[in-house]
């Protein structure tokens, strides 16, 4: 796998989109007890806030670049062009691959609803793929006893990836804390499922490519979102700057 590149407070994988999907697929295809953050701007403001949160995130298998500013750090600061790797393709693109090389998927996380949305999803569109099972976790705090039956259910299963739907941190914290207890390759697809199944509409390509995905969703939920984005983005663009003058102005000077 190929190197990380710091981009402010997180250690971004930077390769090819083919390759991350080739990664991961090898992943599960060895059960490789494993985890791959998707990162966007909210988790890298997460991380430069906490450092614990920054070790398990940087202690992932594979981080990719999931929100376009992130990739074009990555091109600022290195000069190297880098694929945007979105969950809301990476998951459709998994769970084809999946279906074409026989990798039993499970899905953590989410409703019943969405769960129950999620299967009806897979049986039209991924008709040979064998989901093995799905866990809707309470919104409470789980007991170890619970835990503990989640993972044998998931090892049990035969799952080589473990589709993890639990909200940024929460799902990276859950996912670092079952590396070499869950004998799968975990990936925290976040908002991702929602927008797969159809209870959330994407963006156009134009505001993808554009790098504002986020902008969209804003006006599809207004109240909840507003204040998250703009307090993350006003955050991002100080941290942003602030890190351009370390290597642009300090550095050669």
């Amino acid at each position: 796998m190929n190197a990380k590149k710091r981009v402010i407070s997180l250690e971004v994988t930077s390769q090819p989109y083919f390759k991350f999907l080739e990664d991961s697929i090898n992943l599960a295809l060895g059960f490789v007890s494993s985890y791959v953050c998707v990162a966007n701007v909210h988790m890298l403001v997460e991380a430069s806030q906490d450092a614990g949160f920054s070790k398990i995130v940087n202690g992932a298998d594979l981080v990719t670049p999931d929100g376009v500013p992130l990739a074009k750090s990555i091109k600022f600061f290195y000069g190297v062009s880098q694929d945007r790797v979105a969950g809301m393709d990476l998951l459709p693109d998994l769970l084809k691959s999946s279906e074409e090389r026989g990798i039993k998927v499970f899905f953590f996380g989410g409703t019943d609803s969405m769960l129950d949305l999620t299967r009806k999803f897979c049986a039209k569109v991924y008709p040979s793929l064998d989901v093995v099972g799905m866990i809707s976790p309470p919104f409470r705090a789980i007991s170890y006893k619970e835990e503990e039956s989640y993972i044998r259910k998931i090892n049990s299963s035969g799952a080589g990836f473990v589709f993890v739907a639990l909200g940024c941190p929460k799902q990276e914290k859950w996912m670092a804390a079952m590396k070499g207890r869950i004998n799968a390759c975990m990936i925290g697809i976040g908002g991702a499922l929602p927008v797969m199944i159809g209870m959330q509409k994407r963006a156009p390509k134009w505001m993808q490519e554009a790098g504002l995905e986020w902008l969209f969703r804003l006006s599809q939920e207004p109240k909840r979102l507003f204040s998250r984005y703009f307090i993350t983005n006003s955050v991002f663009l100080f941290l942003f700057l602030r890190e351009w003058f370390k290597i642009k102005v300090l550095r050669y000077n």
